[in-house]
């Protein structure tokens, strides 16, 4: 089940941090799937006009983590410990890149997640698999 109300919460916390000033643009919000927009800018990628990568691999590791998140004690944090992407294809200026997120491993010390980014089109641009440590809050 995704939540529309979860996805604008997520789109406040991240006012003014990196993925809002990538432009990630929240559109569904669960548990077991987490998935963005973003829209391909000049100011995003590389002279050949296509997403840069590293935009790609912010954006991914964004999704990953809010899944995470989403997947951990209350009052846990995360940060990525590992992260491996995969390029398929290029995404050109002008487009915009729709990236879903699922966790695969829900551990108690780490959260495992498989991020697709996929052109409007279905096409697949990049396959991410991160991992995310899970920091337990003090005293827990």
């Amino acid at each position: 089940m995704t939540s529309p109300n979860l996805a604008g919460s997520m789109q406040d916390w991240v006012k003014g941090l990196l993925p809002d000033l990538l432009g990630v643009e929240f559109t569904d919000v669960a548990p077991d799937k987490v998935i963005a927009r973003l829209a391909v800018r000049k100011d995003l990628c590389t002279l050949g006009d296509n997403l840069h990568g590293g935009a790609i691999m912010a954006f991914a590791d964004t999704l990953g983590a809010v899944a995470a998140i989403l997947n951990m004690p209350q009052g846990a944090r995360t940060t990525t410990i590992e992260s491996k992407t995969n390029f398929i294809r290029g995404a050109p200026l002008g487009t915009r890149v729709i990236g879903e997120a699922v966790p695969v491993h829900k551990g108690r010390t780490t959260v495992v997640c498989q991020t697709s980014i996929r052109s409007e089109e279905g096409k697949l641009v990049a396959l991410v698999t991160q991992t995310q440590l899970v920091i337990s809050p003090k005293g827990v």
